[in-house]
């Protein structure tokens, strides 16, 4: 897959992750930092970076082990790529729908099996395990509005 391909991806990426964090709703409660602020800077610096990917993959600055002549990439890139963006994709589509345990599982599913882990009942316990951890620190003990953790009435 070309790098240009992959960082346009990012891009896209970053574009759906500015409209999830307009979409994020103000804060009842008082406080001189809202729920915006982390994300907005998290947003805004990683499509930062894929600008600058952009620009030095178009002015062919960006170190790509294909250019190497030792070199080769691992097998199964385009694959990676499709597990990543499918995971985050995944949860954004669907947080709102089904809840967030579930899509936060499947995203970290897609995280996961973009590193190479296998898909069987560990990976799948595991995940589901971090997303319920984080559900329960973030909206259970902190109060941040994360939905709800399974939605079944749609």
């Amino acid at each position: 897959m070309s790098t240009r391909l992959v960082a346009s991806f990012l891009l896209v990426f970053c574009g759906v992750a500015i409209w999830q964090v307009f979409s994020i709703p103000e804060s009842t409660m008082y406080s001189e930092v809202g729920p915006v602020l982390a994300p907005s800077i998290l947003v805004a610096l990683l499509s930062l970076l894929g600008v600058f990917y952009l620009l030095s993959t178009i002015s062919r600055k960006a170190p790509d082990c294909v250019h190497q002549e030792e070199e080769r990439p691992l097998p199964g890139g385009s694959r990676r790529v499709i597990y990543l963006l499918g995971g985050g994709l995944a949860f954004i589509l669907l947080a709102k729908l089904i809840g967030f345990l579930i899509s936060a599982s499947l995203c970290g599913l897609g995280v996961s099996m973009a590193f190479d882990a296998k898909f069987n009942v560990k990976t799948v316990l595991m995940v589901t395990a971090i997303a319920g951890a984080f559900w329960t620190l973030f909206s259970a003990l902190l109060g941040v509005d994360l939905g709800p953790l399974v939605n079944f009435s749609f």
